[in-house]
């Protein structure tokens, strides 16, 4: 009985595939940016056109078709006596490496500014991949932010550079998109058999005694068994 259910356990078990899987290097990414030495190793900051930004590590999750979410903010520091801005960046990564979609949002002074979401199309509403996706969707979200910021008479120096740190922190979100291969175990139905080249695991066996097939049979009482019935000459 243990043998049986030890290859029934190796029968499921035993295979194993590798499936492409996308993550970001995390790591990477911090270097790129100075590094996360900030706010508790959790933020990097740097100076871009002559005003310091703060951005945090990803917060990465699983979609259900095998690709990931992530999602990063960044923050515009405007000194002591000043509240800082904010900006939340928004990427849709599939199963391969490529970026999906994109959104962000900016909150300014108590108001909130938001992307429309950017998707990776020509003109021709023709899938763009790869690189060429990335840099679509990049210009255009870039483009879209900046319209909005320009509606909004958004004239500070710090503020005006938003669209451009957006950008730089999502030039370098693209370059951290890591696709691996790790082991996955396929579990395979009992009913598919044991593999190849290897007999099957045989049957149990009856537990009942010979014979007992007559005992169980219904007759009345008194009725001589086969033992007991005299031999035919």
């Amino acid at each position: 009985m243990k043998s049986t259910i030890l290859l029934s356990l190796t029968i499921l078990f035993s295979a194993m595939a590798s499936f492409a899987g996308v993550e970001i290097d995390t790591e990477a990414l911090g270097k790129t940016l100075g590094g996360w030495s900030k706010r508790g190793n959790n933020a990097a900051e740097y100076a871009l056109s002559g005003s310091i930004y703060r951005t945090y590590k990803p917060e990465v999750s699983r979609t259900p078709e095998g690709g990931i979410f992530v999602s990063i903010r960044i923050d515009h520091i405007r000194g002591w006596l000043a509240s800082d801005d904010h900006a939340i960046l928004e990427i849709t990564v599939d199963e391969k490496g490529n970026i999906e979609s994109a959104q962000s949002n900016i909150a300014i002074q108590g108001r909130s500014i938001s992307t429309d979401m950017i998707l990776g199309s020509n003109e021709a509403g023709k899938q763009l991949v790869g690189t060429d996706r990335a840099v679509q969707i990049g210009t255009e979200l870039v483009a879209n932010l900046s319209a909005k910021l320009l509606r909004e008479k958004i004239v500070e120096a710090g503020r005006v550079s938003f669209p451009a740190v957006l950008r730089h922190n999502y030039n370098k979100l693209f370059q951290a998109i890591k696709v691996t291969k790790t082991p996955v175990a396929i579990a395979i139905p009992a009913a598919a058999g044991p593999p190849s080249g290897q007999s099957p695991a045989p049957s149990t066996p009856s537990l009942q005694p010979p014979g007992s097939a007559e005992s169980l049979k219904i007759k009345p009482y008194g009725t001589p068994t086969s033992a007991e019935l005299p031999a035919k000459k």
